[in-house]
């Protein structure tokens, strides 16, 4: 299909990425504690307040990670990634905590691949870390 019979996007970013957890509190207390995210929105809705929109991300972060309710379903199961200078810095920052579902430490036995490990939140939702090196 030719882009020439198609209007280009108006979207020009990822902003927020969702996933469902139990007990927004919880959450909170998990991502900001363990993560250490900061809180970027925490605001009650609807006609009572009855609904709430709970949003973390890493300092500096333009993207955001909000933590809702389940709308049908168990919470988890979905996935994101976050980026890194150092993996192993921060794979060692994680296991000093203590208590977090961690894989192991990555290497460098797979050329071509970036450097990763997986985490999983208390709910079961994956993260990533991702090393990315500092431009400069």
């Amino acid at each position: 299909m030719s882009n020439d019979t198609r209007s280009r996007t108006t979207v020009t970013n990822i902003g927020v990425a969702m996933f469902t957890v139990a007990d927004q509190d919880a959450a909170k207390e998990w991502y900001t504690t363990v993560l250490d995210f900061e809180v970027r929105s925490d605001t009650r809705f609807g006609p009572n307040g009855e609904h709430r929109w709970l949003e973390v991300a890493p300092r500096g972060s333009t993207a955001r990670l909000a933590l809702n309710p389940p709308m049908y379903d168990q919470p988890g199961g979905s996935s994101i990634g976050v980026e890194t200078p150092d993996v192993a810095a921060e794979h060692a920052r994680l296991t000093a905590i203590g208590g977090v579902d961690l894989d192991p430490a990555p290497d460098d036995s797979t050329p071509g691949a970036p450097k990763l490990f997986m985490l999983r939140d208390p709910d079961g939702n994956h993260i990533a870390v991702v090393e990315v090196p500092a431009s400069g």
